[in-house]
């Protein structure tokens, strides 16, 4: 029997910005990618049996990739959210290490933030590659083309427009990017990267 991907409950305050009505709507669409990403491992276990499928399950495997990403993706983006906002503590260990790698904090969020800009649907990623211990930003197309093989995530910001077009507008896609870090609990993000060394 295949272990069943679990949808994760998270404790996120009212927001500035993102209304209680898109934070609800975004989570029932993560609520989707969970039981999407169960649903096509298990008709993949099934029709693996079947050699007559073996494309049906090459597309299927294609779509998990979907799937799967848009799960975790999201997991990652409500969580920087839980337990309100919180600064970034001046002796943080992601904090020097953003230092080290741009040399100044804000210019390295400034650049982070024109990523998140880019034109289209998918998220702004920063990851942390273990082999040579480096921070990368990634702009992910839709949630899986251009991921970082090996890198661990340590900041995801969803820019699809289910996360801001309601309470923003199109043309309000960058107030939503500076609201979302003035909504960000960076212990959470600190975690993720203290996680990610160890």
């Amino acid at each position: 029997m295949i272990k069943k991907f679990e949808i994760k409950e998270f404790k996120i305050p009212k927001l500035k910005g993102i209304s209680d009505k898109t934070m609800e709507e975004h989570l029932k669409l993560y609520q989707g990618y969970v039981k999407n990403a169960n649903l096509v491992l298990e008709k993949i276990k099934k029709m693996s049996e079947d050699s007559e499928s073996a494309y049906e399950v090459a597309e299927l495997q294609r779509r998990f990739s979907f799937e799967f990403n848009g799960m975790r993706n999201h997991e990652y983006y409500f969580a920087s959210f839980e337990n309100g906002s919180k600064s970034l503590n001046e002796n943080s260990e992601f904090k020097k290490a953003i230092e080290e790698e741009c040399g100044d904090f804000d210019k390295w969020l400034n650049r982070f933030k024109a990523i998140a800009l880019t034109r289209g649907v998918g998220w702004a990623m920063l990851y942390y590659d273990s082999q040579t211990k480096k921070l990368l930003n990634q702009w992910v197309d839709e949630h899986h083309f251009g991921c970082l093989s090996s890198c661990a995530p340590i900041l995801t910001l969803d820019m699809w427009e289910h996360s801001f077009v309601a309470d923003y507008q199109p043309s309000g896609k960058k107030n939503y990017i500076e609201d979302f870090f003035e909504n960000l609990n960076w212990q959470i993000i600190e975690e993720n990267f203290k996680e990610a060394v160890k």
